[in-house]
């Protein structure tokens, strides 16, 4: 079933394999990357790889991925993995504009009707003040840091943790 939620201004859909060269404006700028868990893209076979285990990843349930688009364009993603762990990912020329906050949202409440889920959880680098911020709005709260946790091209990032508890009215039986 090809699953689709849809926003205000967003339409956040499943991957597809004709989505390579979107996801490839987005994953070769540096300036996207600069807080993503790899390096940027360096071609395109590199992000077909990824839509591709991303495309996997749904089709098993390892994940709940989606890519975001307004009008038409794709301009970034936003999902859990690995249960409930939320992530997202988007255009520098769709950020300060709510797109991701709009996606995010939406992927939240997914997981916790759909998905089930008692907390979603979250891990960003501490330098990445937008991440931090659209978070702590969210109503995600701090439970931990880490120094060191990843290194990226021969660069060390540390980590803080989050957890957003499932809302009362979204408990079973509530």
């Amino acid at each position: 079933m090809d699953t689709i939620l849809r926003t205000e201004r967003l339409l956040l859909r499943r991957a597809r394999a004709e989505d390579a060269p979107a996801m490839h404006a987005i994953m070769s700028d540096p300036t996207a990357m600069r807080y993503w868990s790899s390096l940027p893209h360096a071609d395109l076979g590199e992000t077909r790889a990824w839509i591709a285990s991303t495309i996997a990843a749904v089709a098993t349930g390892r994940s709940d991925d989606f890519l975001a688009e307004r009008d038409g364009v794709v301009i970034g993603k936003a999902g859990l993995w690995n249960g409930n762990e939320l992530g997202f990912l988007f255009a520098p020329s769709a950020w300060g504009k709510g797109y991701a906050r709009e996606a995010v949202m939406a992927v939240i409440a997914r997981g916790f009707t759909t998905g089930g889920h008692e907390e979603i959880r979250a891990e960003a680098d501490p330098r990445n003040e937008s991440c931090l911020r659209l978070l702590s709005r969210l109503g995600f709260h701090e439970t931990g840091r880490a120094p060191r946790t990843w290194c990226i091209g021969g660069e060390w990032s540390d980590s803080v943790y989050f957890a957003l508890p499932r809302p009362f009215s979204a408990r079973a039986g509530s």
